[in-house]
């Protein structure tokens, strides 16, 4: 008997900054996947695996503030890369779908857009260690950043990436959307201000497509 060769899952991917909702959209989204009957993996960057979560806790330890830029996106990518070769290959191979909060976008968006990483250098970072790796959709929590600041504010310790100021932020903000304008077959851009029930029908409507693609 000839062997069946499970179809490639999906991988959906959050991004937003501070205080976007990223969390709640998180399990919101989750629980409509799986009543969907969708064979889930929820992870999250940097983290996912123990390697990952180790790397997370250098990162955002407001302690480490002496942690350079070149630094900080050799680590993200570490951790990026145990994620891939642990986790989201693996799923994605088996015909699971992930669904992860935050992916390289966030790279481009924080280390490049906030840090002023140079493109071509995450671009090859994405090559190497994410095996170039794309999202099928990724889901862009748009909000201004005032109102993201006000809504972390109330989280608790801020962590070493909160701590940055306002200006840092919105090169974080318009480094997400001009990824997004880029590349608007991948990205759907949710109007994050909006009530989480509003948004999370925003995000199902941006993933619809992908059980379409799935049946065919």
């Amino acid at each position: 008997m000839p062997v069946t060769t499970p179809m490639r899952g999906r991988l959906i991917t959050l991004e937003g900054g501070e205080g976007a909702g990223k969390s709640t959209l998180l399990r919101g989204l989750e629980a409509h996947l799986r009543e969907r009957g969708v064979d889930l993996v929820v992870t999250r960057e940097p983290g996912g695996t123990v390697v990952g979560e180790a790397v997370r806790g250098v990162v955002l330890d407001a302690a480490n503030n002496e942690l350079c830029a070149e630094a900080e996106l050799l680590l993200m990518f570490a951790s990026r890369a145990q994620l891939v070769r642990q986790v989201i290959d693996p799923a994605l191979a088996a015909g699971r779908w992930v669904l992860c909060d935050r992916f390289t976008d966030a790279s481009y968006a924080y280390q490049g857009g906030g840090r002023g990483q140079p493109v071509e250098r995450i671009a090859e970072l994405e090559r190497w260690a994410a095996h170039g790796l794309k999202p099928d959709v990724t889901l862009l929590l748009d909000l201004p950043v005032s109102t993201g600041r006000a809504r972390a504010a109330g989280r608790g310790e801020a962590d070493r990436i909160e701590v940055e100021g306002d200006a840092f932020f919105e090169r974080v903000r318009e480094a997400y959307r001009e990824r997004a304008s880029a590349d608007p077959a991948r990205f759907r851009v949710l109007d994050a201000s909006a009530a989480p029930g509003d948004v999370l029908d925003q995000a199902i409507a941006g993933v619809a497509g992908l059980f379409a693609k799935a049946a065919s």
